[in-house]
């Protein structure tokens, strides 16, 4: 093992007054939800709003004073840029962050205003590693790499520590799974507590590289993800061998799942949680049959979602759940025929969100119009409903599907 329980206690230690111990509690609505006895451990509540800050400053401590005089710099898409920001500006050592250029602009306002200077490049993880190593050989940086090294590694299994210490009997253990740093350390803390509990990662189905390198088949990856803090391309040295023994699956989800587990952590838990960070739960509501009736506890590793993001991740579940729908109703082209079917959508509780009104584009009648609304409604029933007495006035309508 790269790491062990020893390590992990030690960085424990070495992090306490710092860190927060971040709620860990049931969830007594998901659990009714997926069947299982969800246990819900919230690391978007880190003073950096994810798990990184852990295993961030677990390896700044662990630097030389003159290591830490040259300064440090790191890759990252958000979580880990933001935790090495914040806390070499702590610790006073000057931090430089490379970030994918599609980087959200949240984590990029919040790394640069931790002081680090934010340099923008690349697609992906993989263009800015490359860009960071050679601005780290131009100024003689030391690299903080966000998951393939053993003291970032004992950092973030401080998360199961904490985990277990509050939930001693947890049977199943689910973690996002990106370069493996996260899940490398939980394993080794879990197995070493209670060696027969299991431990599932969740990659997205767009960005599968952990999954294929255990297979040992080629990475395909994707280009674009919600999940972005787990969108990476190349698995770590150090994590593989650690997850090829002690992690028992990995699971893929996509991302309508993974939208709608964040989605539902707003609404049910009233917490915000970027992609990466709802994986987990998205895994379980995708198979119910595998945690179904067992003790699973689920990291909710960051909640760095940008707002605009989080905006359209509510109105597309609002779709999704039906109760936002895009209706097209024909009426007369003539005075007051709009108003008059204003005012049955208003009878049957509607509230009318957007309205477009058609006279060109269209093979109707000269004399008719197609009107195109925007409804909010009470869901798939309140909608039959509405249909049903459309229908009985005269009206043709079609409801869009999304698409």
């Amino acid at each position: 093992m790269t790491i062990s329980i020893a390590d992990i206690r030690q960085a424990a230690e070495l992090i306490r007054d710092v860190t927060i111990d971040t709620p860990c509690t049931r969830s007594l609505l998901l659990s009714q939800i997926s069947g299982a006895e969800i246990v819900l451990k919230f690391e978007n509540h880190q003073f950096t709003a994810s798990f990184k800050d852990r295993g961030a400053l677990v390896k700044l401590l662990s630097l030389s004073e003159e290591e830490k005089g040259q300064g440090v710099i790191a890759m990252s898409a958000g979580n880990h840029a933001q935790a090495v920001a914040y806390h070499a500006s702590r610790l006073g050592i000057p931090a430089t962050i490379v970030m994918p250029a599609h980087t959200p602009y949240l984590k990029v306002k919040n790394t640069r205003a931790f002081g680090a200077e934010v340099i923008l490049f690349g697609d992906g993880l993989k263009e800015a590693r490359q860009r960071a190593e050679e601005v780290a050989c131009e100024r003689g940086l030391i690299m903080i790499h966000p998951y393939d090294d053993a003291k970032i590694m004992a950092g973030q299994g401080t998360v199961a520590l904490e985990m277990l210490e509050s939930f001693p009997d947890l049977e199943v253990l689910v973690a996002p799974v990106g370069g493996g740093g996260l899940i490398s350390g939980v394993a080794v803390a879990a197995k070493a507590i209670n060696p027969g509990i299991d431990i599932i990662g969740v990659q997205s189905e767009r960005f599968p590289a952990m999954k294929q390198a255990l297979a040992g088949n080629p990475r395909e990856c994707g280009d674009r993800t919600i999940a972005e803090g787990i969108a990476v391309k190349t698995p770590g040295t150090l994590t593989l061998p650690v997850i090829r023994e002690l992690v028992d699956e990995i699971l893929l989800v996509d991302e309508d799942q993974i939208e709608a587990a964040v989605e539902m952590l707003l609404e049910v838990e009233k917490s915000v949680v970027e992609g990466a960070g709802a994986a987990g739960l998205a895994a379980v509501l995708a198979h119910k049959d595998k945690f179904h009736g067992r003790r699973v506890g689920l990291i909710l590793s960051g909640g760095n979602i940008d707002m605009f993001t989080l905006s359209s991740v509510i109105q597309r579940g609002l779709v999704r759940t039906g109760q936002l729908v895009r209706i097209s109703i024909d009426i007369p082209d003539e005075p007051d025929a709009l108003a008059r079917i204003t005012a049955l959508l208003g009878r049957q509780n509607t509230n009318i969100v957007q309205v477009y009104h058609q006279r060109d584009f269209t093979h109707l009648s000269i004399r008719q119009v197609r009107v195109e609304f925007l409804l909010q409604v009470l869901g798939k029933a309140h909608l039959d409903e509405l249909l049903e007495q459309l229908i009985a006035s005269g009206y043709e309508a079609t409801v869009h599907a999304s698409e």
